[in-house]
């Protein structure tokens, strides 16, 4: 479980910025384990706060460009799977 969760965790919160970082804190505890006050103090941040509000937003953002990239037919996802079908049709 620890393996990749610090990958993921930074490319939520730092590259796609649709998350915020819980503090482990690490004092005494396993690396990767998080104390209940940090997680209420993030969620509460992620709800009420002004890094929360930014990461809603972004969220948003996010969620509208994979609607288009789903959308039928116009969309970039939908375009390369249809490039993939027609391509394995015609080499059968």
């Amino acid at each position: 479980m620890l393996a990749e969760q610090p990958l993921n965790a930074r490319m939520v919160v730092e590259e796609i910025k649709v998350g915020l970082r819980v503090d482990s804190g690490c004092n005494g505890m396993k690396p990767g384990f998080v104390k209940w006050e940090g997680l209420v103090k993030m969620v509460k941040e992620l709800m009420e706060g002004e890094m929360g509000k930014q990461v809603r937003k972004r969220v948003r953002e996010v969620a509208e460009m994979d609607k288009m990239a789903v959308a039928e037919d116009s969309g970039s996802s939908w375009k390369t799977l249809n490039l993939l079908i027609h391509e394995l049709c015609n080499n059968i």
